[in-house]
C-alpha cells in the first residue's frame, strides 16, 4: 500500500531559479537564466484507481518535474531574454499552462495553475541590461518630451488659429454692427433731417416773432418815453407858470402889505414901538430905562431919538 496526497501541491525547480544554479533555463541568445517557477497540481480523484498502480513513489521527481522540463527548457528557448523579463511574460506563462496541463493530464494529473515569479539575469547581461533599459528610458523620456512639445507647438498653433478665428469673426461681427448701426444712422436721419428743418424754420420764425416783438416793444417804450418828456415838460411849464403867478401874487400882496404898513406906521408912529414891546414881552422880565423926554414913549431910549424920527420921516407919504 502507498499513500498519496489528495490536495494540492506545489512543484518548484529550484536549480532552475537562477542563472548561476546547476540547471538554469537557456534563452535564444543562449543566456542562462533563472526562473522562479512554481507549478500547483493535483491528483485526478476520478481516475486515481486507474492511474495510481503506475504511479511512482515521489510524484515531483518522477513525473511532474521531467513534464515541466519537457516543456518549460524549449519554450524559454523560443524567447529572448528581454521577451522573458518583461515584454511576454505573460504570453509565456499562459504558452506553459497550455503545453503542460496536457502532459500532466496523461499522467492522471490535473495543472490547477502556473506561476513565473524572479527572473534571475546574469550579472553582466543585467547591468548592460539596466544600461540599455536606462538608456531606453531616457529614449522614450525624450521621445514623450518630443511628443509632448509637439503637443505644445500644436495645441499652440491651434490655440493661435482659434485666436485668429475669433478675432476675424469678432471683426466680422464688429463691421456688420457698424454697418447695421450706419443703415439704423440713415434711417434715423431720413426722419430727423425734416424734422430738424422744421426745428430750424420754427426758430427762425420764433426769432422773427420775437424780433417784431422787441421792435414793437422798442417803439411802445420809446412812444411812452415820449409821451413822459412831453407830460413832464407840461407838467414843468405849468408849474413854473403857476410859481411865477404865486411870486407875482406873493410880490403884489408883500408890496400891498409894505404900503398899508407904511402907511398905518405913518398914521400911528408908536406903534413900532408897541410892536417891539409885544415881541420882547415873552422874554424881558424887567426893562430899565431913563424917563423919556415929555410926550415921548417910554421906550424911545431904548430905540433911539433920531432913528425913530427918520424912521417916521421915511415912511411919511411924500406930496
Amino acid at each position: 500500500m502507498r499513500r498519496y496526497p489528495t490536495r494540492d501541491q506545489l512543484y518548484r525547480p529550484l536549480a532552475s531559479a537562477r542563472s548561476a544554479g546547476p540547471a538554469p533555463f537557456q534563452s535564444s541568445e543562449g543566456l542562462s537564466i533563472g526562473v522562479d517557477l512554481t507549478v500547483r497540481w493535483a491528483i485526478d480523484r476520478a481516475r486515481i484507481a486507474q492511474m495510481s498502480r503506475g504511479f511512482p513513489d515521489d510524484l515531483d521527481r518522477d513525473l511532474v518535474a521531467p513534464a515541466v522540463q519537457g516543456v518549460v527548457y524549449p519554450l524559454l528557448a523560443q524567447h529572448s531574454v528581454r521577451e522573458i523579463f518583461s515584454s511576454q511574460r505573460a504570453a509565456i506563462q499562459q504558452q506553459i499552462t497550455q503545453q503542460l496541463a496536457p502532459k500532466l493530464a496523461a499522467l492522471g494529473l490535473l495543472l490547477r495553475g502556473v506561476e513565473m515569479g524572479r527572473v534571475d539575469l546574469p550579472a553582466d547581461y543585467r547591468a548592460e541590461m539596466d544600461k540599455l533599459l536606462a538608456e531606453e528610458l531616457e529614449t522614450e523620456k525624450i521621445r514623450y518630451t518630443l511628443e509632448l512639445k509637439q503637443a505644445q507647438v500644436r495645441e499652440t498653433q491651434l490655440a493661435g488659429e482659434a485666436e485668429k478665428v475669433q478675432r476675424e469673426k469678432a471683426a466680422e461681427a464688429a463691421g456688420e454692427e457698424q454697418v447695421i448701426a450706419a443703415r439704423a444712422q440713415e434711417e434715423t436721419m431720413k426722419h430727423i433731417l425734416p424734422f430738424k428743418q422744421k426745428q430750424i424754420e420754427q426758430r427762425q420764425l420764433e426769432a422773427e416773432a420775437e424780433k417784431v416783438a422787441r421792435i414793437r416793444s422798442a417803439e411802445g417804450a420809446a412812444e411812452a418815453r415820449r409821451i413822459e418828456a412831453k407830460a413832464e415838460a407840461d407838467s414843468r411849464q405849468k408849474l413854473a407858470e403857476a410859481e411865477a403867478y404865486r411870486l407875482d401874487l406873493v410880490g403884489k400882496s408883500d408890496a400891498a402889505q409894505m404900503q398899508r404898513e407904511g402907511a398905518l406906521i405913518t398914521q400911528y408912529p408908536l406903534l413900532i414901538q408897541k410892536t417891539l414891546a409885544d415881541k420882547l414881552s415873552d422874554k424881558v422880565q424887567v426893562i430899565i430905562t431913563p424917563t423919556p423926554p415929555s410926550g415921548q414913549f417910554i421906550g424911545s431910549n431904548l430905540l433911539g431919538a433920531e432913528p425913530l424920527k427918520a424912521a417916521a420921516a421915511g415912511a411919511a407919504p411924500r406930496p
